[in-house]
């Protein structure tokens, strides 16, 4: 964007390289109003528009040159007496760069303060302003309609006044410095991040470590208590289990049960039990 600005100076630039009096001052006349060209800078270190400050005939030229390069079209109304009439384009373009420099300064610009600073009675006058530098790529933003007050998003670049290249230069120190800082703490905090998951993930596998032992004694001690199954005896010494009567007769439980129905039996094969008759066969004819 800045290089199309540049390009749309140059052909003034070559020919201001030879223009004097009163022929360089009508060439800051024509660039001033010329479409596409917004930045000054360099047509004002000329040589031939320099020679201009010093002429009693030119020299409000060379001041409207420079209202033009990073000035307002407030700086204008202030001393339109000692400076030349502007021209549809002219106003235009310097109304435009002005809208620029507020753009700069804030994000948020109400209508009626842009009314105000430009000098346009009406909201559809300066919408139509808006949308022109828009347009002509000098900035970007919505009008927010509603709320009476433009959005701003991004705007280009003026030049620079004598003296303020050094108080730029410092800004963006600080701003270097600041960002610097910004980095420094986040390093800080990223090494710390990183040492914290580290001792979490010490301090997650020790307590796998311990719930794992803990398990495994849990079933060692669960084996532990198991009883041995019922027979399964040999003369080798191996397991066995006893069983207690505990009605008192003999071997307890269902073994014991099966005892005492032995005795039972044998007690009434030794009692004399009268037989049961049989019955006589008929023989059928």
């Amino acid at each position: 964007m800045a290089d199309s600005f540049a390009a749309r100076l140059e052909p003034f630039l070559l020919m201001g390289k030879s223009a004097k009096g009163a022929a360089a001052a009508k060439l800051v006349q024509d660039a001033t109003g010329a479409p596409g060209v917004f930045v000054f800078g360099e047509l004002l270190e000329l040589p031939s528009v320099q020679e201009l400050e010093a002429s009693e005939q030119h020299k409000n030229v060379h001041e409207l040159l420079k209202i033009f390069a990073y000035g307002t079209y407030e700086d204008y109304v202030a001393n339109k007496a000692h400076l030349p009439a502007l021209n549809a384009a002219q106003t235009t373009k310097l109304k435009c760069l002005s809208l620029v420099a507020l753009a700069s300064r804030t994000r948020l610009l109400p209508y009626a303060t842009l009314q105000r600073s430009l000098d346009i009675p009406t909201i559809r006058e300066l919408e139509h302003l808006i949308i022109d530098a828009i347009y002509q790529d000098l900035l970007s933003g919505k009008l927010d309609q509603r709320h009476q007050r433009l959005e701003v998003s991004s705007v280009v670049g003026r030049d620079l006044p004598p003296g303020e290249l050094q108080g730029v230069l410092d800004a963006l120190k600080e701003w270097s410095n600041r960002t610097a800082a910004v980095l420094s703490s986040l390093d800080v905090s990223i090494r710390d991040l990183a040492s914290s998951e580290t001792a979490s993930k010490l301090s997650l596998e020790e307590h796998e470590k311990r719930r794992d032992a803990l398990l495994a004694e849990l079933v060692a001690a669960k084996a532990a208590q198991k009883k041995p199954l019922v027979g399964g005896g040999n003369a080798g010494g191996g397991d066995y289990m006893e069983v207690d009567d505990e009605r008192g007769g003999g071997g307890g439980g269902f073994l014991g049960g099966l005892g005492d129905w032995g005795r039972k039996k044998n007690a009434r094969g030794n009692q004399n039990i009268p037989e049961k008759p049989q019955a006589r066969k008929r023989n059928r004819f």
